[in-house]
């Protein structure tokens, strides 16, 4: 990695890789190095991929706004479509057409569909289930610790809430295999893991074409029934409807199962905080916008790709080479945020760039937001002394290219209230 001159900018870089156990446990060492040394940096994926890594807060920023970057992987060149872990076809052309990965107009068409359903009214109509889902979840963990709040608890509240805020009906619902989210991390064609991939991809389509079979029979006024009724108009393709569905499942719920878990160990590791948090549950609403941007698990977004060779921030990127924005580095930025490894609950303003920015900002934040808000305040005011039961090192965070969360979180609590 070379200190960043625009002058220089054309300087050979070794891409900096992003793998590994250390990485994964800690990346705010690295990219505050990464910071230090410029906006824009070649960097190495698991996969193979080398693409451009953008990490300060005012380049962050500017790059999520910025229209000559585009979401389609059609824009994406042969180098990187060589190495990407993108899904096999068919399975690709059918289940990866949703928001993520579409660009004006389309998207500005398909995203209109959405978002009624995750206004702040609707998130404050779906505030008592959430805290009746999250007391059923408490209730149901040992009287005493040990426990683990991923099994037991952060694994299943958010796909409880996102089941309600769809209008997935329940006998549908307690079918959905946890397991089927791990598509969105493809193997390759001769990886030994390949079978059990492919099943769990033909699983998560058979499950979409019956959540939409049901849907069509027994049609409501929830999200699920409207974006079959677009297809049915014709407003919709069927690949479009179900990459809708398909992102909605996946994205809408693991997030928030790995904020739950990134939440909580900065927590821990800030226990007057965590006291204080517990004793004046006011300041949640505060604190979780702290907790989001001083760990976000959204680490990196997904590729953006320019669509001919252009300048980023004094770099010069070939097109269709991907563009990830590191949201962490971002969020962490000290020419934006003072003290920005301190978690401080009375931090504000706090335009933290966790939910992203610009067209592709997250729709379901607002119920994301109010998700957790509710665990927490739920999780602390119903454990005492609730604890870590692990060593910080042997913390298992999951591999995940683009996210932060922990596989689990054993916990221990003086009883269950």
């Amino acid at each position: 990695m070379t200190r960043h001159d625009p002058t220089t900018a054309t300087d050979v870089q070794e891409p900096v890789p992003l793998m590994g156990c250390p990485y994964k446990a800690d990346p705010y060492p690295l990219y505050e190095r990464m910071r230090e040394a410029g906006p824009v940096h070649p960097v190495l994926f698991p996969s193979g991929v080398q693409a451009w890594l953008v990490t300060g807060y005012d380049a962050a920023h500017a790059a999520l706004g910025d229209d000559r970057l585009g979401k389609n992987h059609e824009r994406g060149n042969a180098r990187w479509r060589a190495r990407a872990s993108i899904m096999p076809e068919p399975q690709h052309a059918q289940l990866q057409v949703h928001l993520l990965h579409q660009d004006p107009p389309k998207h500005t068409r398909m995203r209109r569909l959405v978002t009624d359903a995750f206004t702040p009214r609707r998130v404050e109509q779906l505030r008592p289930m959430m805290e009746e889902s999250a007391h059923r979840l408490v209730d149901a963990l040992p009287a005493t610790g040990p426990a683990d709040l991923v099994d037991g608890f952060a694994a299943h509240f958010p796909f409880q809430v996102l089941a309600e805020a769809i209008g997935l009906p329940r006998e549908l619902a307690v079918r959905f295999d946890r397991d089927w989210g791990k598509v969105v991390q493809p193997v390759g064609p001769t990886d030994p893991g390949r079978p059990l991939y492919e099943a769990r991809l033909h699983g998560l389509q058979s499950y979409i074409a019956e959540v939409v079979a049901y849907r069509r029979a027994h049609g409501d006024d929830g999200l699920l029934s409207r974006l079959v009724a677009a297809r049915d108009r014709g407003e919709l393709s069927q690949e479009e409807l179900d990459s809708m569905i398909f992102q909605l499942l996946v994205a809408g719920q693991e997030p928030v199962t790995n904020q739950i878990t990134t939440a909580l160990i900065a927590l821990f590791r800030n226990p007057a905080q965590l006291s204080r948090l517990r004793d004046d549950p006011s300041l949640l609403p505060r604190a979780v916008e702290e907790l989001l941007r001083h760990d976000s698990a959204f680490e990196l977004t997904t590729w953006r790709f320019f669509d001919k060779d252009s300048d980023l921030h004094g770099t010069r990127i070939p097109a269709g080479d991907s563009v990830i924005v590191s949201l962490c580095a971002a969020n962490r930025d000290p020419r934006r945020f003072p003290d920005p490894d301190t978690l401080d609950l009375d931090r504000t303003p706090n335009p933290h760039l966790a939910f992203g920015h610009g067209i592709h900002f997250c729709p379901g934040a607002a119920v994301a937001r109010a998700e957790l808000q509710t665990a927490l305040g739920i999780l602390l005011a119903r454990l005492p002394g609730l604890h870590l039961a692990i060593a910080d090192e042997e913390i298992e965070w999951i591999p995940a290219v683009l996210g932060r969360g922990t596989h689990h979180l054993p916990v221990g609590y003086d009883r269950r209230l």
